[in-house]
């Protein structure tokens, strides 16, 4: 090897043969260096199906997937486990009186902003929002209408607006609704389904309780039935009033009904609750419900109910008493 040279080189012997390894020099830190993509294997279309929105729902209690027709056709109740959805309050409505025969009441009454609520967002805005999402004025539709040969004054309560809360729209309205029904000698029927008070207008919105409840009380002296229907959920302020004074009470399968929630009482009481506490399984076990109906039979057992609870007012009307 010469003691001068500027250059060192490697060899290797492959076989006898000898091959010089140039030594690997990197590429300059700005020279663009392209890298070959590999082609993809089966470059046509993927064998996938996409499944479209809005036309299956999965059920969150046995995870089946129903096809919406069919649970539109079963007024959203699963057909697999008997799980009941949501329902609005115009389907509901719609389910219960004889066609046309509804007639509504105080459909132009709008909630106010009387205290001035200011939050992440007002009071306003936020009945503005729900009143364009859910195409309601506000939690509660009320009217007269017919079930069967029966006319009755009928509320129902929709949880989609402001979790169903109760503010002085919803207890004015109901309190018209039973008082009509005083008026005119009919039925009462709420069917409840509330996260309770409506905390945006403070006092004004525990009001309602009591005001409820006095309509209600008149209406029992006349002698005329109040049928109470708890749905999922039902509970606190709306619970704690007219939802549970009801001459028979009944509700929907699964139905959360309480006043506070189970984690509230327990961290209050410091007690373990017992499985099922605050379903309508448990309440009527314990006495505090009628019975529990489902809900595509709900109709059928109302006509009976009414049939059952009229019929001395009926007698009365045909002897012209």
């Amino acid at each position: 090897m010469d003691k001068d040279m500027g250059t060192t080189t490697f060899t290797k012997k492959t076989l006898g043969l000898e091959t010089v390894e140039p030594a690997v020099t990197p590429p300059p830190p700005n020279s663009e260096t392209g890298f070959t993509k590999k082609p993809k294997l089966g470059g046509g279309k993927s064998r996938k199906r996409e499944i479209p929105e809005g036309l299956w729902t999965k059920c969150p209690k046995c995870a089946n997937l129903v096809f919406d027709k069919e649970l539109d056709e079963n007024l959203k109740v699963c057909p697999k486990c008997q799980y009941h959805f949501p329902i609005s309050a115009r389907e509901r409505i719609h389910s219960l009186v004889e066609t046309c025969s509804f007639e509504e009441m105080d459909a132009q009454m709008i909630s106010v902003d009387i205290l001035q609520f200011r939050g992440v967002a007002s009071y306003k805005d936020k009945l503005e929002a729900y009143q364009r999402s859910t195409n309601l004025k506000d939690a509660v539709i009320t009217g007269i209408g017919k079930i069967a040969e029966f006319r009755v004054a009928l509320g129902v309560m929709d949880f989609s607006f402001l979790g169903g809360s109760m503010g002085s729209v919803v207890g004015e309205k109901l309190t018209r609704l039973i008082e009509a029904g005083t008026e005119k000698g009919l039925p009462v029927i709420i069917i409840s389904t509330s996260g309770g008070a409506r905390m945006y207008e403070g006092m004004f919105s525990l009001m309602q309780m009591a005001k409820t409840c006095a309509a209600l009380a008149y209406h029992g002296r006349a002698k005329l039935p109040y049928i109470s229907v708890l749905t999922h959920p039902t509970t606190a302020g709306v619970m704690a009033s007219y939802a549970s004074i009801g001459d028979l009470i009944l509700a929907e399968p699964g139905a959360m009904i309480g006043f506070a929630g189970p984690r509230v009482i327990k961290d209050t009481t410091q007690a373990e609750l017992p499985p099922g506490f605050q379903t309508a399984e448990f309440l009527l076990e314990h006495g505090l419900i009628d019975d529990i109906v489902a809900r595509k039979d709900l109709k059928t057992r109302l006509e009976c109910y009414l049939d059952f609870m009229t019929v001395d007012r009926r007698k009365l009307v045909a002897i012209g008493a």
